[in-house]
């Protein structure tokens, strides 16, 4: 009987870590999410080795596992072999890498979450079988998974997909200075805090301005305007600088305000280049949460 090949695919988030053993063909075989450890960088670390071997250990008998992706919420330094991921603990330019090698026994490819959102949905998704793809995420920050030619995009210090700094607005805010211009108009943390004017400083603020906007307030109907505009604008200028074949959105916000996509299809269509605003497909993401760690195995399944 020939062996089938699989792959460990891990998401690492801030509040939650997803693992799966998945085939060349996407089939899962296994599946497990826990809390995302945040004791310590030892722990952490314990805590993605350990669910690597518990994925090993479900494979059937059939099955070689040929290695594992690792895809995490912050900057792959792959020159400095570091990674930087504020929301998790001790991840401060962290040898991640080296620190995973010694616990685990398969090649390891570790990559940022948005890389890993746009070769899920290159893969199995809303964007599948294309080449030329732009994956927004939209989420408590903002950030870009981008594909050319069907290469993900690093950049000269994998920073490339930071758009949560593109300068939209030429009047300067402070805030801006901490997280950019697009990231502070437009995020899901951006909406609750332009929320907050409305519902004070609750919990959750950003469901609450979709909930009001969706009953008919006009405040919260005027912050999701504002929002549009800014999402809008930011695409155009992706669409207009990368010119894909499609920009998949995702992230929480999408999941809350689906009914945003008319409008940014609008105003890119305002903003971008004509041709590429054009040819371009402007869609929601269609694996949601799983874009992550389908996207991992992809990784994984590219490398070894």
């Amino acid at each position: 009987m020939t062996n089938r090949r699989a792959v460990v695919g891990l998401d690492v988030g801030g509040t939650k870590t997803a693992c799966g053993l998945f085939l060349d063909n996407g089939e899962a075989l296994y599946h497990k999410t826990v809390p995302t450890s945040q004791e310590s960088p030892a722990a952490s670390i314990g805590q993605i080795a350990s669910l690597i071997d518990e994925a090993i250990a479900a494979s059937p008998k059939d099955v070689v596992v040929a290695g594992a992706g690792v895809i995490v919420p912050g900057w792959v330094n792959h020159k400095a072999h570091t990674v930087w991921a504020p929301n998790i603990e001790g991840w401060d330019h962290l040898p991640l890498r080296q620190m995973l090698e010694k616990q685990i026994p398969l090649p390891l490819i570790l990559e940022s979450d948005r890389c890993g959102y746009v070769k899920g949905e290159a893969w199995l998704g809303a964007a599948r079988g294309l080449h030329d793809v732009v994956f927004l995420a939209v989420g408590t920050g903002i950030g870009a998974g981008i594909m050319i030619d069907g290469q993900v995009v690093h950049g000269h210090d994998d920073l490339a997909g930071a758009v949560g700094w593109l300068a939209l607005n030429p009047s300067f805010q402070g805030a801006y200075r901490q997280m950019g211009c697009f990231e502070a108009e437009a995020s899901g943390n951006s909406i609750g805090r332009k929320g907050s004017s409305i519902f004070g400083g609750e919990a959750g603020a950003a469901r609450r301005v979709f909930e009001a906007a969706d009953a008919g307030d006009l405040c919260a109907q005027g912050i999701l305007e504002e929002v549009v505009a800014y999402l809008g604008m930011g695409v155009a200028n992706l669409v207009s600088t990368l010119n894909p074949e499609m920009v998949v959105l995702g992230g929480g916000v999408f999941q809350s305000g689906s009914s945003l996509i008319e409008g940014i299809r609008r105003e890119c269509v305002r903003w971008a280049q004509p041709f590429a605003a054009e040819r371009v497909r402007i869609e929601l993401s269609l694996l949601g949460e799983q874009a992550g760690l389908l996207g991992a195995a992809r990784i994984a399944l590219d490398n070894v």
